[in-house]
């Protein structure tokens, strides 16, 4: 990442040219480059906005947008007011275009104002958009793509209510790697939950269903439901509940509670639940 940053500082160095003796601005309070890019030289940071989990709507072509969520980034430059000789919208660009391209990035859309760039670097897929205008002014939007940590679980009470009204409740706050079906630590929360639901009921037996998108093929994701469900039954068997009141089942792709279209719904869609037997 140094080498990168090095490499982008040389490539904009030549950008702007300022008059001497001038008196550079300050940065807006907490905002810094973002490590991937440094600014035009002379530039000063108007504000930011950085945010741990967001969404941003990145030109893609003509008239159509993804939505990408993840670490969020946006900060806006200014130019010195004695800056003699003002970086085209064009100029301001071409070049981050060319920095991007030379650290592995490709560009995904582009039009009289902003361009759209992606890079995968280090096991991370960046989204970056770069906007520019007449007045030498520029915005830099950068979103390292990643799913929410989810922080806050339903508790044991939610899940019997869930069951009451309607037969089934998802548990959110399970985790698993994709394509994998051992429970991450950072489940434990849930399980919990879920232990406590069962040590309060002793009559109340369940199902423990899991459920898949539909990426990939049916009978990959109805072997990989199935091996979810049974890893959080051996779990809250392990946590002191009788094997006779849990029966894991897989449902993989069969029951959507979501549009498989988008990220977003795929991500609703994978999920386990507990149903009343």
């Amino acid at each position: 990442m140094k080498k990168t940053y090095i490499l982008l500082l040389l490539i904009l160095s030549s950008l702007a040219v300022s008059a001497p003796g001038f008196a550079q601005k300050k940065d807006a309070a907490n905002c810094k480059d973002h490590p991937l890019i440094n600014r035009l030289p002379d530039y000063w940071i108007e504000s930011c906005t950085l945010k741990q989990f967001d969404a941003y709507k990145f030109m893609t072509g003509k008239s159509k947008t993804v939505q990408v969520e993840g670490v969020f980034t946006n900060i806006r430059y200014q130019p010195p007011a004695n800056l003699t000789v003002k970086p085209s919208t064009l100029q301001v660009l071409r070049n981050v275009e060319t920095a991007i391209k030379r650290i592995g990035g490709v560009v995904l859309a582009t039009d009289e104002s902003k361009k759209t760039f992606k890079l995968t670097k280090d096991g991370k897929e960046l989204w970056i958009e770069v906007w520019a205008d007449y007045t030498g002014k520029y915005i830099l939007t950068i979103v390292e793509k990643a799913a929410m940590n989810q922080e806050l679980v339903a508790n044991a009470d939610a899940f019997a209510d869930g069951l009451k009204t309607t037969g089934h409740i998802a548990v959110e706050g399970i985790f698993f790697d994709t394509g994998k079906s051992e429970l991450k630590p950072e489940s434990a929360a849930a399980i919990s939950e879920v232990v406590k639901l069962l040590k309060a009921n002793d009559s109340l037996k369940l199902f423990v269903v899991g459920h898949t998108d539909n990426a990939g093929a049916v009978e990959a994701n109805m072997k990989l439901s199935q091996s979810r469900a049974q890893s959080v039954v051996q779990s809250l068997i392990k946590a002191g509940i009788e094997a006779p009141r849990l029966k894991a089942y897989g449902s993989g792709p069969y029951a959507p509670v979501s549009s498989n279209d988008t990220e977003e719904g795929r991500a609703k869609n994978r999920r386990v639940e507990l149903v009343k037997q």
